[in-house]
């Protein structure tokens, strides 16, 4: 991360910025994804919540049907339903920033591609960046940093 970034809702009801690099950057390609987003993925950056500071506005969580059973609350804009981050299976201590709600997503490309199995046909990927049909060993690709983070969240 060459700056620190901020972004925000399609209104510009609610601002964010983040504290801090995320710990990683995924690009899933999952059934649930796809439906939730109306897209062929989404890019989330997984960052500490508290490292999500609100500038304006504030959030609505909206509980969402997966295909797991495990609760999915994303968070959005009151007012434009912009989805701004999610927290998965009740982890309420990590956020799923909306990488595409950032001033400038370009700063923030995705480090693995995830749930390529449902990948639509005519996505291609890119060269170099790691993918895989399911999911990863988070301890085979995470930077250490990351990892440490990571470890401190799990307390």
């Amino acid at each position: 991360m060459t700056k620190e970034l901020e972004g925000g809702c399609a209104c510009g009801a609610v601002r964010y910025r983040l504290k801090s690099a995320p710990m990683f950057v995924h690009c899933c390609h999952c059934h649930d994804c796809q439906r939730q987003t109306g897209s062929a993925f989404v890019l989330n950056a997984l960052i500490e919540a508290d490292r999500v500071e609100v500038l304006s506005g504030e959030t609505v969580p909206i509980s969402m049907p997966t295909d797991s059973g495990k609760p999915h609350l994303i968070y959005r804009c009151p007012k434009c339903q912009t989805a701004m981050w999610s927290e998965y299976g009740g982890r309420t201590k990590d956020r799923f920033v909306r990488v595409g709600t950032l001033d400038d997503p370009a700063q923030m490309p995705p480090d693995v591609h995830i749930f390529t199995r449902s990948k639509l046909p005519w996505v291609k990927l890119p060269e170099g960046v790691p993918a895989f049909e399911i999911y990863y060993e988070t301890k085979k690709l995470w930077p250490a940093e990351s990892l440490e983070r990571r470890r401190a969240l799990s307390g």
